[in-house]
């Protein structure tokens, strides 16, 4: 049989299909080879080359903020990194040379997007419409198993000040930096100072004429842990247990930072003591006349920490101001505060962040009974969800890495997706080996862990209204945490370790879900 005839008339068939081609991409397609010698697979990648997060910022000073040894699939250790923090090149070449080693470049389509996923269930397969990017033309796929590694941190947010269309001047998003994009000489306007603002504004600031920093929210900034890894040190780390050491080492102080997050006794004891030593360096490093304006009135842990990448000194600049003055609107020539001054300029930079509620966006996902995505997310308060932060149910076969409540913040999320991408192929293993051609959850069991979770989450410092992307405001004044896990790294590998089969329906396409009924059979094939 064709791939054409499996498929359908018009489409090519893969057994896998995978939208996204960043570290969760690329973790799919080699762990499909390591575990399952599976190399039936197609990418679908919206941007001209693969990289997912690490092709689109290219922005001065991008680099990740998670130590280098950490940031990496655990199966393809890199001793060669020039740096603890890298810039976002190298991972960009690492992510490169990973796909190069697993022969996964010739499975990948670039400049595609696939815009509408729906569920066929009398062929127990899932039907993409997928567009060229350069000229328009839609075509069909069709795959028995669909993951979504289109990321959290993906969409640009339009930068919500009135009048930007007025602006003469060039304006770019911090993950769309135009490479012709020269600030010699340029006064420039920064708005947003999380973790990308923190990188950027010292990395421009000495070629500007004129920088100004707006700031409109508070982070807590802790001493930097970059520096550059000496030839010394590679040679150790290139001996496979030094290595490994040193991941397993970073792991474990990273684990412990999570304490921070908990409003138990401990966490308050530990977040006093981070609160304190991250004070008294902003007090150090900073400007006396910028302290009121830096320093958070909330808990350490309720937003992402900065590792300092040099932007408090950078505050020091005779060309650099930082105001916190409210934004009227953006006019022809600059950028006008409500105070009636004008910042004139020529470059506006926004580091503003990016659309998370909008998750898989602009692609409809359509699963059993013609149900959306969207309407399954209204049964859960309208917001992003998802059962091992991967599965939800009425969505066969389909699972999201990397998705809903699946990132950290003290840890890496490449061992999420690793996670995500494990727990996976352990649930679809009885059906790579003829038991049956669909895999679904049951909607019992999503709903029960998810209000776990938020309840869970509901006991953090992440709940204590500091205005966190991590958080969504719902109508009746509840919050919901749509993007972080609220246990360890060690309890996602563990549950992803042994899934709960009873939480499954296993079934061939066309007849009524069951329970499966060989748990003992199914155990066999966990790792």
């Amino acid at each position: 049989m064709t791939d054409t005839d499996k498929a359908g008339e018009g489409c090519r068939y893969t057994q896998f299909a995978c939208i996204g081609t960043g570290f969760s991409g690329i973790g799919l397609g080699a762990t499909l080879k390591r575990w399952y010698d599976i190399s039936d697979v197609q990418f679908f990648e919206r941007h001209q080359d693969l990289g997912g997060t690490w092709f689109a910022n290219r922005y001065p000073g991008c680099a990740c903020d998670i130590p280098s040894a950490l940031f990496s699939l655990s199966y393809e250790p890199n001793p060669d990194w020039s740096r603890v923090l890298p810039p976002s090149v190298e991972l960009w070449e690492y992510l490169d040379r990973v796909a190069a080693k697993y022969d996964l470049r010739p499975r990948m389509t670039f400049r595609a997007e696939v815009k509408k996923a729906e569920w066929i269930e009398e062929r127990a397969r899932w039907r993409l419409t997928v567009e060229r990017l350069e000229n328009g033309d839609e075509f069909l796929h069709e795959c028995q198993f669909l993951f979504g590694a289109t990321g959290q941190l993906v969409r640009p947010k339009k930068l919500d000040v009135p009048g930007l269309e007025s602006f003469e001047g060039r304006v770019s998003h911090s993950a769309e930096w135009p490479e012709d994009l020269d600030l010699t000489g340029k006064r420039v306007v920064v708005f947003g100072n999380g973790c990308t603002g923190a990188q950027v504004v010292p990395a421009i600031v000495g070629q500007t004429k004129h920088l100004t920093h707006i700031v409109r929210t508070k982070h807590w900034i802790l001493p930097g842990v970059d520096q550059a890894i000496d030839d010394n040190t590679r040679a150790i780390l290139k001996n496979p247990i030094m290595g490994r050491l040193s991941r397993f080492a970073i792991f474990a102080f990273a684990e412990d930072q999570l304490r921070y997050f908990y409003t138990n006794w401990d966490g308050n004891r530990y977040r006093k003591k981070v609160t304190k030593q991250a004070e008294d360096y902003m007090r150090k490093m900073a400007p006396a006349k910028y302290h009121d304006m830096l320093i958070p009135d909330f808990e350490v842990g309720c937003r992402r920490r900065i590792f300092d990448p040099g932007y408090l000194a950078s505050l020091h600049a005779e060309n650099l101001e930082l105001t916190d003055t409210a934004v009227e609107k953006i006019v022809a020539e600059g950028v006008r505060l409500v105070d009636g001054r004008l910042i004139e300029a020529d470059v506006i930079v926004a580091c503003n962040g990016f659309e998370t509620e909008d998750f898989m966006s602009p692609m409809e996902v359509i699963g059993v009974n013609g149900e959306t995505i969207k309407d399954h997310w209204a049964k859960f308060a309208g917001r992003p969800e998802a059962y091992n932060c991967s599965v939800m149910s009425g969505f066969p076969n389909f699972f999201a890495i990397l998705g809903p409540n699946s990132l950290t913040g003290h840890t890496s999320a490449i061992m999420a997706s690793e996670n995500s991408i494990n727990y996976a192929l352990r649930v679809i293993k009885p059906l790579l080996d003829g038991q049956g051609t669909t895999a679904e959850l049951s909607f019992d069991a999503e709903q029960k862990y998810v209000y776990k979770m938020q309840d869970a989450l509901s006991k953090t410092v992440l709940a204590t209204g500091c205005g966190s992307w991590y958080v969504s405001k719902l109508d009746n004044g509840k919050e919901w945490n749509m993007a972080v896990y609220p246990w360890t790294q060690g309890h996602y590998w563990w549950r992803s370790l042994f899934p709960v089969w009873r939480d499954w329906q296993f079934r061939v396409s066309g007849t009524p879900p069951t329970a499966f009924f060989q748990v003992t059979l199914v155990a066999l094939h966990v790792y």
